[in-house]
């Protein structure tokens, strides 16, 4: 969903003799929109954004709130809200199928979450996608706006901000499970000449927005769990947790996928 002064920045660079696939790259826009742009500039009725009748200005926090810091965790890693028909929106959250854990414990997240207490499944190559219609959706998850996350501003709501304080761990697990792993890394020692092979276990986070990656370790130092960046081509991407009472506490709140 994007809104008129959006729509007209865009359509500027586009009008400097800039490439539509330069200007997508930039704002992460399609240029299929690009294009429809060109032709008519205004939002469809379905794709503007109404005050909801049941939250008002503000949404009001989910009741189960443990589940809502979970998938806020999904949302922010592998999500998305795209709108529906009428003035419903869709909330998908990308799950590779070499979790099915991870899928199930996704759809119980949402159907918690969703005033409907439905979910649904969208299957593609080599993942699933969990999927809860409601108009609801950016109400909940107000960082819903046009383009990619790593490309514009993402903070918490001073409600997300309460909630996620209480619920620290099931916002890092949902953070793990979507842009997360838990890996067995090893290294070779000398002991008396001859060469030891040693496996020890790790966390890495990677995500390309700054803004979410602090969301997670800012959440880590409140559980203590100590972290450190290590880069990936010139560019931190990975927020990593190695140290052995670290990693212990993240084995007992969090667990690898499965």
């Amino acid at each position: 969903m994007y809104d008129t002064s959006t729509r007209e920045r865009a359509l500027s660079l586009v009008a400097q003799g800039r490439s539509l696939n330069s200007v997508s790259k930039e704002t992460g826009i399609s240029r299929a929109a690009l294009r429809s742009w060109q032709t008519r500039i205004e939002p469809l009725p379905r794709m503007r954004r109404d005050p909801c009748s049941r939250c008002g200005p503000a949404a009001e926090p989910p009741e189960d709130q443990a589940a809502y810091a979970y998938l806020l965790g999904l949302y922010l890693g592998d999500g998305c809200i795209s709108p529906g028909k009428k003035s419903g929106y869709f909330l998908r959250i990308a799950c590779a199928d070499a979790w099915p854990g991870l899928i199930e414990a996704c759809a119980a997240a949402v159907e918690a979450v969703n005033p409907s207490g439905k979910s649904s499944r969208v299957q593609a190559v080599g993942h699933t996608s969990v999927v809860g219609y409601s108009r609801h959706w950016p109400c909940f998850f107000p960082q819903h706006g046009p383009g990619k996350k790593h490309h514009r501003r993402i903070t918490l709501a001073p409600w997300q901000q309460t909630i996620v304080d209480t619920h620290p761990w099931e916002f890092v697990r949902g953070l793990i499970h979507s842009d997360g792993c838990r890996v067995t890394n090893w290294t070779t020692r000398l002991v008396g000449g001859v060469p030891k092979r040693y496996a020890y276990p790790r966390y890495f986070f990677t995500n390309k927005s700054d803004d979410i990656r602090r969301l997670f370790t800012d959440t880590l130092d409140k559980v203590g769990v100590a972290w450190s960046r290590s880069e990936r081509g010139g560019t931190p991407f990975n927020v990593s947790v190695a140290r052995k009472a670290s990693v212990a506490l993240m084995d007992t709140h969090v667990g690898p996928k499965y």
